[in-house]
């Protein structure tokens, strides 16, 4: 008879009840999750007031995800967890990984632009940025015609979709590589900036007395047919919070050099990436 008598029968009880689940995946991920859910009550000996703030809190976290955010990946990236899965899923035939965090600002089908041209649209100010680079695949050759989809904040620290004063996707586009493999795009030196905490993550932040301000970085997204989607991010070499960023994003192979010209009136960036072989799928957007 399945009568929980004791916080150990109730385990018992629900993994017996997922057993006949078809889908062996999702058997094995709901079954890992009950253990380790349980796990963590008995460990930390969670009060029902606590329990009814952790539901609160992903009730919230819902409630704050609209078309301007999505709360519920930025409490994934705060925790760590979006670093960790972007980097046990991603790592190069030496053990290192060129991915970081899709984070919760990417949009899909962005701007389709010329090589050469800008983003920065609206009459966006800022220290104009010239960023070129070249795409290879896994044996360092140039991938002729991929996509690199590339996103920023704006040099105050804004998104397009937070900021009315901005175009709809401004500081987005996606530009095909030549047959060399080589792209350029134009756009201005992205700012660091904090992620968003007016809702339940900032809560949490400040709870934790944690720091909300992301280092300067630019998000890109490169893909081809016949290689697995590569998406990273390349972080500014000066900024104070390459060591502490809030969401864990920042590797060593992750920083780029933001050049400044010797009069500081503009600055250039080269970074190239490598793509693996595998197929070619998408994340969902996180916002529309």
């Amino acid at each position: 008879m399945n009568i929980a008598t004791s916080p150990d029968s109730v385990l018992r009880f629900a993994l017996e009840a997922m057993k006949h689940t078809p889908d062996a995946r999702l058997r094995t991920v709901m079954e890992a999750l009950t253990r380790h859910l349980h796990a963590f009550v008995r460990e930390v000996a969670l009060s029902e007031e606590e329990f009814e703030q952790a539901l609160e809190f992903i009730v919230a976290l819902g409630q704050a995800t609209g078309d301007s955010k999505n709360e519920v990946v930025l409490a994934a990236d705060i925790l760590g967890l979006s670093t960790v899965v972007a980097l046990q899923n991603n790592q190069d035939p030496h053990g290192e990984s060129p991915a970081a965090l899709l984070g919760p600002f990417w949009r899909a089908n962005s701007p389709a632009c010329a090589a050469g041209e800008s983003i920065a649209r609206s009459g966006t100010p800022g220290v104009p940025l010239e960023v070129t680079g070249t795409v290879r695949d896994a044996q360092g050759r140039p991938v002729a015609g991929a996509t690199v989809d590339v996103w920023q904040a704006s040099p105050v620290g804004l998104y397009e979709n937070q900021d009315p004063a901005q175009e709809d996707m401004n500081l987005r586009g996606r530009f095909s590589t030549d047959a060399e493999g080589r792209f350029h795009f134009r756009s201005v030196r992205p700012a660091g900036y904090p992620v968003p905490t007016d809702g339940p993550c900032g809560v949490l932040l400040r709870a934790q007395r944690r720091h909300p301000n992301r280092p300067a970085h630019l998000h890109f997204m490169v893909s081809k047919p016949g290689h697995k989607v590569l998406i990273t991010q390349v972080f500014a070499d000066d900024d104070e919070n390459l060591e502490s960023d809030p969401t864990f994003g920042v590797t060593r192979r992750l920083i780029g050099r933001f050049a400044l010209a010797p009069d500081g009136g503009s600055a250039t960036l080269q970074y190239d990436f490598q793509l693996e072989p595998g197929e070619m799928k998408f994340p969902r957007p996180p916002i529309p």
